[in-house]
């Protein structure tokens, strides 16, 4: 009897162990399909008739010369020398004006006419004067002949040039003042004398600002207007200071204006010495094709070339971009019968050009793999679509 129970109780605990062990098998060979299922969500297998209809062809990662660039902001600038603001250096009530804000004026073409009573009594000086110096300066060439004969004291001559220079100073001075005022002196000396004075553009372009209006008194100090010249506009970025370092007179800037679609081409013609209070430093180039018609303040994006460097390139069609992230393809060693099977690989990318993406790749990913260059948007549907296949 005693017996009989040890070995009933054997097969007790032989039966629980296959038991646990059959469920721990069959919860492993659950855990299998899942895991399978998960490495194989982003690969997929095509036929040779697939492939071609696709166009899918292969190639290799290239080495490749790809420019760096940097991203900034920036604005339409014009040089201190192509902005003047016009004033009147001795004042007077404005006149006549027929500048308006985007007027267009030349150089030297009449702008405004100041009117001051004080105009006369400049003119009059300046004839008072010029007579007065004629006057000493006959005297002092008749002092310097009776000096050569010693007929006169020497005294008498000293006080003769001395009046001469006095009255030379004077004229001088007087005229220099009338050319402020743009008061031709020629003229003036026939005896005509105005009380007015004519302002002029001092050079060509488009007037910005009109602060003054029929009537209205204006001192030296007083800006009447603002005329720029857009004929010589320049590009003027805001680089960061962590930037700073990679910027080099001489290089491609690549723009496109607020409003505009078009790229432009400038190229770096200063670097700022001085970094601002929100850490930038200002960049000055020069646009390589002028137009008259951009206006100064313009918002702009532009993207600095920095030089190229040797890098790992694939052509931008090899490359995809799914769910915010960049992979690309790659064919598995061998095939399965008329089948080519494929495997996505997540890939971070660079700078591109000209065709070309700088791509970095996993570690430890073979340089030399095929991957597929062409028609692997085509793959990306086959999988997407074997995965909707599979949810139904």
């Amino acid at each position: 009897m005693k017996h009989i129970l040890k070995l009933s109780y054997i097969i007790i605990v032989l039966f629980i162990t296959t038991a646990v062990v059959s469920c721990g098998s069959k919860a492993s060979e659950g855990d299998v399909p899942k895991e399978h299922h998960e490495e194989e969500k982003n690969s997929v297998e095509l036929t040779a008739v697939q492939i071609k209809t696709a166009g899918i062809s292969f190639g290799k990662i290239e080495r490749k010369q790809i420019s760096g660039t940097i991203k900034v902001n920036g604005a339409l600038d014009v040089p201190p020398q192509q902005m003047v603001s016009v004033s009147i250096p001795l004042g007077g009530f404005l006149k006549s004006t027929d500048l308006l804000q985007g007027s267009r004026v030349k150089k030297g073409e009449l702008i405004a006419v100041i009117e001051n009573p004080d105009f006369i009594q400049l003119q009059q000086d300046y004839l008072e004067a010029k007579s007065q110096f004629e006057f000493a300066s006959a005297d002092f060439e008749r002092q310097q002949e009776l000096a050569k004969e010693n007929v006169n004291a020497q005294k008498a001559l000293q006080q003769a040039k001395s009046t001469y220079q006095s009255w030379l100073i004077r004229k001088n001075g007087l005229q220099a003042k009338l050319k402020l005022i743009n008061i031709d002196v020629a003229k003036l000396e026939t005896g005509s004398i105005t009380s007015t004075a004519n302002v002029y553009s001092p050079i060509s372009g488009y007037v910005t600002k009109v602060n003054v209006n029929i009537g209205r008194f204006v001192n030296p100090s007083d800006i009447l207007f603002e005329i720029v010249d857009t004929e010589h506009l320049h590009a003027e970025l805001m680089v960061f200071e962590k930037d700073a370092q990679k910027i080099k007179v001489g290089q491609k800037v690549r723009f496109v204006l607020a409003n505009e679609t078009k790229e432009r081409i400038a190229t770096v013609h200063l670097v700022g010495r001085e970094i601002s209070a929100d850490r930038t430093i200002r960049i000055h180039c020069h646009i390589d094709r002028e137009d008259s018609n951009l206006l100064p303040g313009t918002y702009l994006k532009a993207i600095v070339e920095t030089g190229g460097t040797l890098v790992n390139a694939l052509p931008d069609e090899a490359i995809i971009d799914f769910q915010g992230k960049k992979y690309l393809f790659i064919p598995a060693e061998g095939r399965q019968g008329d089948a080519q099977h494929f495997t996505m690989i997540e890939i971070q990318v660079g700078s591109h050009e000209q065709g070309f993406t700088e791509i970095m790749l996993p570690e430890g990913f073979d340089v030399n793999q095929e991957v597929v260059v062409k028609g692997a948007y085509s793959v990306l549907s086959k999988i997407k679509n074997s995965e909707e296949d599979e949810g139904h």
